[in-house]
């Protein structure tokens, strides 16, 4: 469910700046997270549990350095 939430806030935020913000952070594979949580919304028979597994593991830590880097940018 969590997926869930950061790819559809992600989807709002890209909306909201006219997908100007997410460009300027390119180490991040955007377009994934936003068709995953697509998947994980809608296709939920699609889902691989160990791509799902791996996404956790091995890119959470980016993503989550990444969001930072962008807060303090903006606070």
């Amino acid at each position: 469910m969590q997926l869930i939430m950061l790819g559809e806030s992600l989807k709002n935020l890209d909306k909201a700046t006219d997908s100007s913000l997410l460009l300027r952070y390119p180490t991040v594979d955007w377009r994934q997270i936003k068709g995953m949580r697509d998947v994980i919304s809608h296709h939920y028979f699609n889902v691989d549990a160990e791509v799902v597994y791996t996404v956790c593991t091995d890119h959470i830590n980016e993503l989550a350095n990444t969001i930072h880097i962008m807060l303090k940018e903006f606070i």
